[in-house]
């Protein structure tokens, strides 16, 4: 195996970390909404956590599909110093997420029982569960339209490695909501007690709050992205096309994997009531807060590796991807160990969710933690692939496994076995191993090698 320099680590670590820190904080908070909400019961948490598996949806589409396309472009011409490109990436942007972005807030803020509905199919409290999802949606739809400006601006600011203003201003939105949760869901400081409405109208009023501040920042500072409001409102055809047609590919990937995500989490609701729901809402809120390493190896490596490809440096770039994808399996190992550490906090967190809940969120973390390694590495071979353009290896090896071993799989489990929700997700993922093996043969034929500023040049 070969390894880079410390200083080359070092570098990565200066990206990742703060990127690792700002999604921890969020996931640290949402692990204390969870504790809020847990307060209320089963239901009102299953409820919850029920509309935040549609929302991920929504989540991946914006930040993991559209924004990510356009990054692919940005921090190769931040390499290049295509100040023109940069702006034509960051107006893509803005205007390919605030589109879906209205359109689910639409749909979420009128009619979404009957779909909240598919994700507790057989469940013994299916009929309270989304009697409370729904209430909860209504009001958190309105989130949407901020949250696709916020993350534009965020990741744009990332990918041309500034990673430390999107740092403060997230946790700063986050500690806004956890205030505001704590007040609106009892009805603290003589509020009214909201309960799930109160969650919801806290994150509006953090996502807004966040929103404000990334504009104000942008408009003062004026990053090499952002030019005049006639640049924001346009973007070259030619230039977007070529981001769609990367985009696609990147959606097929992601969504793929967050369809079969929905699917497999259904088949676990079905194994019985409340306490399945919410015992694999909490388990997976904890395993969020290690999750973020797959996020700060996948935005280290684009920023890397994008600038050198950018800088026309192909031969520096191959040697980049030896040193990070063996980096990345070393660094899973470390965060495998925090991982299984942090079942020991369950009963303190989660005291007021039942012992069968509890106990179900144990086996969860446990079996989420050591996946870790696989998954660093999946996700830096991912990741190396798309900074160079091949957007195609993801969407083949994710839709192929998904399709023919992990979803036969899990039905399979469902319905010839009487495994527990723990162990036939834990069982089915077993697949990420051939993903990783196909993906190390694709990288081999170094596809992804291309310099997409010089290809695409635009200009200042």
């Amino acid at each position: 195996m070969r390894f880079g320099s410390a200083s080359f680590y070092k570098r990565m670590l200066s990206i990742a970390l703060p990127v690792m820190a700002q999604l921890f904080i969020q996931n640290l908070v949402s692990l204390i909404d969870n504790f809020m909400v847990a307060g209320l019961g089963d239901i009102k948490m299953s409820g919850v956590n029920v509309a935040g598996q549609i929302n991920f949806i929504m989540l991946v589409l914006v930040n993991g599909v559209l924004c990510a396309g356009g990054g692919i472009f940005m921090s190769q011409y931040k390499g290049a110093g295509d100040k023109g490109g940069m702006r034509h990436v960051f107006s893509y942007k803005l205007i390919v997420t605030l589109v879906p972005a209205i359109a689910f807030t639409l749909f979420c803020a009128t009619h979404p029982a009957p779909v909240l509905a598919l994700m507790v199919r057989g469940n013994a409290a299916a009929q309270e569960i989304v009697a409370q999802a729904a209430t909860y949606e209504r009001v958190l739809a309105w989130t949407w339209i901020p949250f696709a400006v916020s993350v534009s601006i965020s990741s744009s600011l990332r990918e041309t490695g500034e990673v430390h203003v999107p740092l403060i201003i997230s946790v700063t939105a986050t500690l806004v909501n956890t205030i505001g949760n704590y007040i609106l869901i009892y009805g603290h400081f003589g509020a009214p007690r909201l309960e799930v409405i109160g969650a919801a109208v806290a994150t509006i009023i953090a996502r807004t709050a966040e929103m404000i501040a990334f504009i104000v920042y942008i408009v003062v500072k004026k990053p090499d992205f952002v030019g005049t409001v006639r640049d924001i409102l346009s973007v070259r055809h030619k230039l977007a096309y070529t981001i769609l047609a990367k985009s696609a590919m990147i959606a097929v990937s992601e969504l793929s994997w967050v369809f079969s995500e929905t699917v497999a989490t259904a088949l676990c609701n079905s194994r019985g009531g409340a306490e399945i729901v919410s015992g694999m809402a909490a388990g997976f809120t904890i395993a969020n807060l290690f999750f973020v390493s797959l996020s700060g190896i996948y935005t280290a490596t684009g920023v890397v590796m994008g600038m050198t490809l950018g800088a026309g440096k192909l031969d520096s770039v191959r040697e980049q991807k030896a040193w990070i994808t063996n980096g990345a399996f070393v660094f899973g190992i470390f965060v495998m160990l925090l991982g299984f550490a942090s079942t020991l906090f369950i009963p303190l967190v989660f005291v007021n969710l039942s012992s069968a809940a509890r106990a179900i969120s144990r086996g969860v973390v446990f079996s989420m933690a050591a996946y870790m390694p696989l998954w660093c590495l999946l996700n830096a071979q991912f990741s190396i692939s798309r900074t160079g353009g091949d957007t195609a290896m993801g969407a083949v090896v994710d839709l192929t496994v998904t399709l023919v071993i992990f979803m036969p799989s899990m039905f399979v489990l469902t319905y010839f076995t009487t495994l527990g929700p723990v162990a036939m997700y834990a069982i089915a993922k077993l697949s990420d191993l051939g993903k990783a093996v196909v993906a190390s043969l694709w990288l081999r034929k170094e596809k992804w090698l291309h310099n997409l500023a010089a290809e695409n040049a635009v200009g200042a």
